[in-house]
Protein backbone atom coordinates (compact mmCIF):
# COMPACT_ATOMS: atom_id res chain seq x y z
CA UNK A 1 0.00 0.00 0.00
CA UNK A 2 2.63 2.39 0.65
CA UNK A 3 4.41 1.41 -2.50
CA UNK A 4 0.84 2.43 -4.07
CA UNK A 5 0.82 6.14 -2.72
CA UNK A 6 4.23 6.87 -3.35
CA UNK A 7 3.41 5.44 -6.88
CA UNK A 8 0.87 7.59 -7.66
CA UNK A 9 2.45 10.95 -5.44
CA UNK A 10 5.22 10.27 -8.30
CA UNK A 11 2.76 10.88 -11.37
CA UNK A 12 1.24 13.48 -9.40
CA UNK A 13 3.95 15.75 -8.70
CA UNK A 14 7.33 13.64 -9.33
CA UNK A 15 9.94 12.01 -7.42
CA UNK A 16 11.23 15.11 -5.47
CA UNK A 17 7.64 15.54 -4.47
CA UNK A 18 6.87 11.88 -3.43
CA UNK A 19 10.30 11.77 -1.46
CA UNK A 20 9.23 14.95 0.96
CA UNK A 21 6.04 14.64 1.15
CA UNK A 22 5.24 10.44 0.84
CA UNK A 23 5.22 9.28 4.50
CA UNK A 24 3.92 12.28 5.95
CA UNK A 25 0.48 11.45 3.33
CA UNK A 26 1.09 7.97 4.23
CA UNK A 27 0.81 8.86 7.86
CA UNK A 28 -1.95 11.12 7.48
CA UNK A 29 -3.74 8.39 5.73
CA UNK A 30 -3.69 6.05 8.66
CA UNK A 31 -4.60 8.42 11.22
CA UNK A 32 -7.74 9.23 9.18
CA UNK A 33 -8.83 5.94 8.52
CA UNK A 34 -8.34 5.31 11.88
CA UNK A 35 -10.19 8.15 13.38
CA UNK A 36 -13.25 7.42 10.55
CA UNK A 37 -13.67 3.48 12.37
CA UNK A 38 -13.46 5.48 16.18
CA UNK A 39 -16.20 7.65 14.81
CA UNK A 40 -18.36 5.19 13.10
CA UNK A 41 -18.09 3.09 16.07
CA UNK A 42 -18.92 5.50 18.17
CA UNK A 43 -21.48 7.36 16.42
CA UNK A 44 -23.31 4.51 14.70
CA UNK A 45 -22.41 1.37 15.75
CA UNK A 46 -22.15 2.11 19.65
CA UNK A 47 -25.68 3.57 20.33
CA UNK A 48 -26.88 0.66 17.79
CA UNK A 49 -25.78 -2.22 20.90
CA UNK A 50 -26.80 0.33 23.43
CA UNK A 51 -30.81 0.23 21.89
CA UNK A 52 -30.70 -3.49 20.88
CA UNK A 53 -29.91 -4.01 24.51
CA UNK A 54 -33.03 -1.80 25.89
CA UNK A 55 -34.89 -4.10 23.68
CA UNK A 56 -34.25 -7.18 25.29
CA UNK A 57 -36.09 -8.82 28.69
CA UNK A 58 -32.71 -9.88 30.18
CA UNK A 59 -30.96 -7.49 32.44
CA UNK A 60 -27.18 -8.85 32.12
CA UNK A 61 -26.91 -6.99 28.80
CA UNK A 62 -28.17 -3.51 30.41
CA UNK A 63 -25.63 -3.75 33.10
CA UNK A 64 -23.09 -5.36 30.69
CA UNK A 65 -23.41 -2.93 27.60
CA UNK A 66 -23.18 0.27 29.60
CA UNK A 67 -22.33 3.73 26.98
CA UNK A 68 -18.83 3.16 29.19
CA UNK A 69 -17.64 -0.25 28.34
CA UNK A 70 -18.55 0.82 24.84
CA UNK A 71 -16.30 4.09 25.00
CA UNK A 72 -13.49 2.24 26.49
CA UNK A 73 -13.90 -0.47 23.70
CA UNK A 74 -14.30 2.09 20.92
CA UNK A 75 -10.91 3.53 21.97
CA UNK A 76 -9.34 0.12 21.05
CA UNK A 77 -10.74 0.80 17.53
CA UNK A 78 -7.91 3.15 16.65
CA UNK A 79 -5.08 1.11 17.51
CA UNK A 80 -6.40 -1.68 16.08
CA UNK A 81 -6.71 -0.14 12.75
CA UNK A 82 -3.02 0.97 12.65
CA UNK A 83 -1.58 -2.37 13.83
CA UNK A 84 -3.53 -4.00 10.56
CA UNK A 85 -2.56 -1.02 8.74
CA UNK A 86 1.09 -1.04 9.86
CA UNK A 87 2.97 -3.76 8.27
CA UNK A 88 1.74 -2.64 4.36
CA UNK A 89 2.35 1.10 5.04
CA UNK A 90 6.04 1.46 6.48
CA UNK A 91 7.61 -1.05 4.76
CA UNK A 92 10.79 1.10 3.71
CA UNK A 93 10.94 2.95 7.43
CA UNK A 94 12.18 -0.13 9.65
CA UNK A 95 13.00 1.71 12.83
CA UNK A 96 10.09 4.06 12.29
CA UNK A 97 7.82 1.07 11.92
CA UNK A 98 9.56 -0.66 15.39
CA UNK A 99 8.24 1.99 17.13
CA UNK A 100 4.85 2.62 15.89
CA UNK A 101 4.45 -0.95 16.54
CA UNK A 102 5.75 -0.60 19.71
CA UNK A 103 3.87 2.54 20.64
CA UNK A 104 0.81 0.84 18.98
CA UNK A 105 0.93 -2.23 20.42
CA UNK A 106 1.57 -0.45 24.08
CA UNK A 107 -1.97 1.50 23.41
CA UNK A 108 -3.95 -1.54 22.74
CA UNK A 109 -2.12 -3.10 25.78
CA UNK A 110 -3.67 -0.09 28.25
CA UNK A 111 -6.75 -0.05 26.29
CA UNK A 112 -7.38 -3.56 26.75
CA UNK A 113 -6.99 -2.60 30.60
CA UNK A 114 -9.33 0.04 30.43
CA UNK A 115 -12.00 -2.16 28.70
CA UNK A 116 -11.51 -4.58 31.43
CA UNK A 117 -11.92 -2.37 34.13
CA UNK A 118 -14.94 -0.63 32.86
CA UNK A 119 -16.14 -4.10 32.34
CA UNK A 120 -15.46 -4.97 36.03
CA UNK A 121 -17.17 -2.20 37.38
CA UNK A 122 -20.63 -2.71 35.21
CA UNK A 123 -20.17 -5.84 36.86
CA UNK A 124 -19.80 -4.34 40.43
CA UNK A 125 -22.66 -1.74 39.79
CA UNK A 126 -24.90 -4.65 38.96
CA UNK A 127 -24.48 -6.32 42.21
CA UNK A 128 -24.51 -3.27 44.13
CA UNK A 129 -28.03 -2.23 42.87
CA UNK A 130 -29.32 -5.22 43.48
CA UNK A 131 -30.20 -7.18 47.12
CA UNK A 132 -27.35 -9.13 47.63
CA UNK A 133 -24.46 -5.99 46.90
CA UNK A 134 -27.00 -4.11 49.51
CA UNK A 135 -25.79 -6.48 52.53
CA UNK A 136 -22.77 -7.55 51.06
CA UNK A 137 -19.98 -5.10 49.95
CA UNK A 138 -18.46 -6.87 47.55
CA UNK A 139 -16.16 -3.62 46.77
CA UNK A 140 -12.89 -4.40 47.74
CA UNK A 141 -12.93 -7.68 46.30
CA UNK A 142 -13.74 -6.03 42.41
CA UNK A 143 -11.34 -3.31 43.52
CA UNK A 144 -8.56 -6.15 44.34
CA UNK A 145 -9.50 -7.58 40.86
CA UNK A 146 -8.92 -4.30 39.03
CA UNK A 147 -5.86 -4.23 40.84
CA UNK A 148 -4.78 -7.21 39.47
CA UNK A 149 -5.76 -6.24 36.09
CA UNK A 150 -3.56 -2.91 36.08
CA UNK A 151 -0.48 -4.93 37.58
CA UNK A 152 -0.81 -7.56 34.41
CA UNK A 153 -1.53 -4.56 32.17
CA UNK A 154 1.80 -3.01 33.78
CA UNK A 155 4.09 -6.14 33.39
CA UNK A 156 2.88 -6.67 30.03
CA UNK A 157 3.26 -3.07 28.80
CA UNK A 158 6.90 -2.84 30.08
CA UNK A 159 7.70 -5.95 28.68
CA UNK A 160 6.67 -4.63 24.92
CA UNK A 161 8.67 -0.92 25.16
CA UNK A 162 11.74 -2.65 26.70
CA UNK A 163 11.66 -5.88 24.73
CA UNK A 164 11.44 -7.93 27.43
CA UNK A 165 9.66 -11.10 28.28
CA UNK A 166 7.04 -11.06 31.20
CA UNK A 167 9.08 -13.58 33.28
CA UNK A 168 12.11 -10.64 33.05
CA UNK A 169 9.99 -8.29 34.18
CA UNK A 170 8.66 -9.69 36.85
CA UNK A 171 11.95 -11.40 38.15
CA UNK A 172 13.19 -7.62 38.13
CA UNK A 173 10.26 -6.54 40.11
CA UNK A 174 11.32 -9.53 42.23
CA UNK A 175 14.24 -8.50 43.05
CA UNK A 176 13.48 -5.18 44.31
CA UNK A 177 10.47 -6.55 46.43
CA UNK A 178 11.98 -6.01 49.78
CA UNK A 179 12.38 -2.03 48.83
CA UNK A 180 8.86 -2.41 47.50
CA UNK A 181 7.57 -3.85 50.53
CA UNK A 182 9.03 -1.47 52.63
CA UNK A 183 7.88 1.36 50.65
CA UNK A 184 4.34 0.62 50.28
CA UNK A 185 3.78 -1.30 53.37
CA UNK A 186 1.04 0.42 54.75
CA UNK A 187 -1.34 0.11 51.00
CA UNK A 188 0.15 -3.73 51.22
CA UNK A 189 -1.75 -3.73 54.61
CA UNK A 190 -4.79 -1.82 53.87
CA UNK A 191 -5.21 -3.94 51.48
CA UNK A 192 -4.72 -7.68 52.88
CA UNK A 193 -7.15 -6.37 55.83
CA UNK A 194 -9.56 -5.33 53.55
CA UNK A 195 -10.26 -8.53 51.65
CA UNK A 196 -10.14 -10.19 55.12
CA UNK A 197 -13.04 -7.93 56.61
CA UNK A 198 -15.00 -8.42 52.98
CA UNK A 199 -13.82 -12.75 52.86
CA UNK A 200 -14.76 -12.94 56.54
CA UNK A 201 -17.54 -11.06 56.49
CA UNK A 202 -16.53 -9.67 59.80
CA UNK A 203 -18.16 -5.86 58.07
CA UNK A 204 -20.76 -5.09 55.95
CA UNK A 205 -22.79 -2.07 54.53
CA UNK A 206 -25.08 -0.75 56.56
CA UNK A 207 -23.57 -2.68 60.56
CA UNK A 208 -23.43 -0.30 63.69
CA UNK A 209 -19.78 -0.50 64.75
CA UNK A 210 -17.80 1.00 67.82
CA UNK A 211 -14.46 1.37 67.41
CA UNK A 212 -13.34 3.48 70.55
CA UNK A 213 -9.66 4.34 69.18
CA UNK A 214 -11.00 5.70 65.86
CA UNK A 215 -13.71 7.62 67.15
CA UNK A 216 -16.36 5.68 65.24
CA UNK A 217 -19.84 5.15 66.59
CA UNK A 218 -22.16 4.57 63.81
CA UNK A 219 -23.41 3.28 60.39
CA UNK A 220 -21.24 1.81 57.85
CA UNK A 221 -21.40 3.18 54.52
CA UNK A 222 -18.56 2.14 52.31
CA UNK A 223 -16.06 -0.68 52.26
CA UNK A 224 -13.27 -0.35 50.14
CA UNK A 225 -9.91 -1.93 49.94
CA UNK A 226 -8.00 0.58 51.31
CA UNK A 227 -11.02 2.68 53.79
CA UNK A 228 -14.02 2.16 55.98
CA UNK A 229 -16.33 4.92 55.74
CA UNK A 230 -18.72 4.99 59.33
CA UNK A 231 -21.30 7.81 59.24
CA UNK A 232 -21.79 8.60 63.09
CA UNK A 233 -24.94 9.48 64.97
CA UNK A 234 -23.91 12.83 64.53
CA UNK A 235 -24.12 12.40 60.84
CA UNK A 236 -20.31 13.20 61.03
CA UNK A 237 -17.92 10.87 58.78
CA UNK A 238 -15.21 8.90 60.18
CA UNK A 239 -12.48 6.74 57.44
CA UNK A 240 -11.01 4.11 59.11
CA UNK A 241 -7.36 2.10 57.14
CA UNK A 242 -9.24 -1.32 57.61
CA UNK A 243 -6.16 -2.35 58.56
CA UNK A 244 -6.94 -0.41 62.27
CA UNK A 245 -9.58 -2.45 62.36
CA UNK A 246 -7.97 -5.64 61.98
CA UNK A 247 -4.73 -4.96 64.12
CA UNK A 248 -7.09 -3.65 67.00
CA UNK A 249 -10.86 -4.41 67.83
CA UNK A 250 -14.13 -3.47 66.67
CA UNK A 251 -17.62 -3.55 68.27
CA UNK A 252 -20.33 -4.67 65.87
CA UNK A 253 -23.79 -4.50 66.39
CA UNK A 254 -25.23 -6.19 63.40
CA UNK A 255 -25.52 -9.95 64.94
CA UNK A 256 -28.50 -7.97 68.32
CA UNK A 257 -29.75 -6.41 65.29
CA UNK A 258 -30.40 -10.12 63.69
CA UNK A 259 -31.27 -11.76 66.49
CA UNK A 260 -33.94 -9.43 67.34
CA UNK A 261 -32.91 -8.71 71.22
CA UNK A 262 -31.50 -6.06 72.61
CA UNK A 263 -29.66 -6.39 76.41
CA UNK A 264 -30.16 -4.02 79.17
CA UNK A 265 -27.90 -4.60 81.89
CA UNK A 266 -28.17 -1.85 84.76
CA UNK A 267 -27.28 -1.57 88.47
CA UNK A 268 -29.84 -0.20 91.01
CA UNK A 269 -27.83 0.48 94.46
CA UNK A 270 -30.00 -0.58 97.47
CA UNK A 271 -28.91 1.18 101.00
CA UNK A 272 -27.74 -1.32 103.06
CA UNK A 273 -29.59 0.11 106.46
CA UNK A 274 -32.49 -0.23 104.59
CA UNK A 275 -32.38 -4.19 103.77
CA UNK A 276 -35.13 -5.67 106.56
CA UNK A 277 -37.68 -8.22 107.58
CA UNK A 278 -41.14 -7.27 106.78
CA UNK A 279 -44.39 -7.56 108.56
CA UNK A 280 -47.33 -9.07 108.62
CA UNK A 281 -49.34 -6.13 107.86
CA UNK A 282 -46.69 -5.07 105.15
CA UNK A 283 -46.83 -7.99 103.26
CA UNK A 284 -50.72 -7.92 103.08
CA UNK A 285 -50.24 -4.56 102.05
CA UNK A 286 -48.01 -5.21 99.18
CA UNK A 287 -50.50 -8.45 98.64
CA UNK A 288 -53.56 -5.92 98.29
CA UNK A 289 -51.90 -4.42 95.29
CA UNK A 290 -51.31 -7.35 93.71
CA UNK A 291 -47.23 -6.79 94.14
CA UNK A 292 -47.39 -10.51 95.96
CA UNK A 293 -49.42 -13.15 96.06
CA UNK A 294 -49.59 -14.82 99.86
CA UNK A 295 -49.74 -18.06 98.70
CA UNK A 296 -46.02 -17.37 97.63
CA UNK A 297 -44.44 -16.78 100.94
CA UNK A 298 -44.27 -19.94 103.29
CA UNK A 299 -46.33 -20.32 106.24
CA UNK A 300 -43.82 -18.56 109.32
CA UNK A 301 -41.19 -17.72 106.87
CA UNK A 302 -39.16 -14.58 107.37
CA UNK A 303 -39.13 -12.44 104.22
CA UNK A 304 -36.83 -9.59 103.48
CA UNK A 305 -37.86 -7.18 101.58
CA UNK A 306 -34.58 -6.95 99.35
CA UNK A 307 -35.26 -10.72 97.82
CA UNK A 308 -39.16 -10.25 98.02
CA UNK A 309 -38.89 -6.94 95.94
CA UNK A 310 -36.13 -8.88 93.79
CA UNK A 311 -38.65 -11.65 92.70
CA UNK A 312 -41.48 -9.02 91.96
CA UNK A 313 -39.25 -7.14 89.97
CA UNK A 314 -38.03 -10.36 88.11
CA UNK A 315 -42.33 -11.64 87.27
CA UNK A 316 -42.85 -8.03 86.68
CA UNK A 317 -40.43 -8.15 83.52
CA UNK A 318 -41.19 -11.47 82.64
CA UNK A 319 -44.85 -10.02 82.31
CA UNK A 320 -44.21 -7.60 80.03
CA UNK A 321 -44.34 -8.15 76.04
CA UNK A 322 -41.32 -5.61 75.31
CA UNK A 323 -38.88 -8.48 76.83
CA UNK A 324 -38.03 -11.58 75.72
CA UNK A 325 -38.47 -14.34 78.07
CA UNK A 326 -36.76 -16.92 76.80
CA UNK A 327 -34.91 -17.26 73.25
CA UNK A 328 -31.80 -20.06 73.10
CA UNK A 329 -28.96 -20.22 75.71
CA UNK A 330 -28.32 -16.25 75.68
CA UNK A 331 -31.65 -14.56 75.96
CA UNK A 332 -32.91 -15.07 79.39
CA UNK A 333 -34.33 -12.45 82.53
CA UNK A 334 -32.88 -12.77 85.85
CA UNK A 335 -32.56 -9.85 88.99
CA UNK A 336 -29.79 -11.34 90.76
CA UNK A 337 -27.84 -9.62 93.95
CA UNK A 338 -23.79 -9.01 93.64
CA UNK A 339 -21.09 -7.97 96.30
CA UNK A 340 -21.84 -5.15 98.40
CA UNK A 341 -19.88 -1.81 97.79
CA UNK A 342 -19.30 0.53 99.85
CA UNK A 343 -22.04 2.59 97.55
CA UNK A 344 -24.54 -0.01 98.77
CA UNK A 345 -25.91 -3.47 97.50
CA UNK A 346 -25.88 -3.81 93.28
CA UNK A 347 -28.88 -5.25 92.70
CA UNK A 348 -28.79 -5.47 88.72
CA UNK A 349 -31.68 -5.98 86.24
CA UNK A 350 -30.57 -8.09 83.34
CA UNK A 351 -32.85 -8.97 80.30
CA UNK A 352 -33.60 -8.57 76.42
CA UNK A 353 -35.98 -6.33 74.89
CA UNK A 354 -37.25 -6.69 71.64
CA UNK A 355 -36.63 -2.99 70.67
CA UNK A 356 -33.21 -2.95 69.34
CA UNK A 357 -33.56 0.33 67.70
CA UNK A 358 -31.83 2.93 69.88
CA UNK A 359 -34.81 5.64 70.68
CA UNK A 360 -37.04 2.28 71.16
CA UNK A 361 -34.79 1.02 73.11
CA UNK A 362 -33.54 3.97 75.63
CA UNK A 363 -37.70 4.44 76.25
CA UNK A 364 -38.51 0.40 77.46
CA UNK A 365 -35.50 0.93 79.48
CA UNK A 366 -36.53 4.41 80.95
CA UNK A 367 -39.76 3.30 81.74
CA UNK A 368 -38.55 0.03 83.54
CA UNK A 369 -36.21 2.13 85.52
CA UNK A 370 -39.05 4.53 86.43
CA UNK A 371 -40.99 1.94 87.91
CA UNK A 372 -38.42 0.71 89.95
CA UNK A 373 -37.57 4.17 91.43
CA UNK A 374 -41.38 4.84 92.10
CA UNK A 375 -42.08 1.08 93.56
CA UNK A 376 -39.09 0.18 95.83
CA UNK A 377 -40.05 2.47 98.50
CA UNK A 378 -43.41 0.42 98.94
CA UNK A 379 -41.24 -2.50 99.68
CA UNK A 380 -39.39 -0.47 103.00
CA UNK A 381 -35.73 0.11 100.53
CA UNK A 382 -34.13 2.93 99.84
CA UNK A 383 -31.70 4.04 96.90
CA UNK A 384 -28.00 4.79 97.86
CA UNK A 385 -27.46 8.47 97.15
CA UNK A 386 -24.04 10.05 98.17
CA UNK A 387 -25.20 12.79 100.59
CA UNK A 388 -25.05 16.47 99.14
CA UNK A 389 -27.41 19.10 98.92
CA UNK A 390 -30.91 18.92 101.18
CA UNK A 391 -29.03 15.79 102.85
CA UNK A 392 -26.10 17.73 104.45
CA UNK A 393 -28.97 20.67 105.62
CA UNK A 394 -30.17 17.81 107.64
CA UNK A 395 -27.43 16.94 109.94
CA UNK A 396 -26.65 18.97 113.02
CA UNK A 397 -23.29 20.36 114.12
CA UNK A 398 -22.17 17.29 115.54
CA UNK A 399 -23.10 15.20 112.20
CA UNK A 400 -26.08 13.52 113.56
CA UNK A 401 -29.00 13.00 111.22
CA UNK A 402 -31.77 15.58 112.65
CA UNK A 403 -35.12 14.80 112.86
CA UNK A 404 -38.35 16.70 111.82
Amino acid sequence: MEKTITYWLTNVGGEEFSGKFGFSITLLAVVFVAWIAYEVFRRIVSPMIIYLADKTHTEWDDDLLTPEVLRAFSQMIPAIVVAWLLPNMFVSHETLYIWIKKLTLFYIVWSCVHLVNKVVEAIFQAFDKRDYGKVHSLKGTFQMLKLIVIGVGVITGAGILFDRSPIAILTAFGASAAVLMLVFKDTILGLVAGVQLTANKMLQKGDWIICQKAGANGEVIDISLTTVKVRNWDNSVITIPPYNLISDSFQNYQPMRASGGRRVSRFVYIDVNSVRFLGREELESLAGENMIFVDEISCGEQVVNLGLFRRHMEKWLRSREEIIVKKGRTMFVMVRQLQSTPQGIPLELYFFTNKTGWADYEEIQSEIFDYVYAIIGKFGLKIYQAPSGLDLCRLDPGGNLKTF
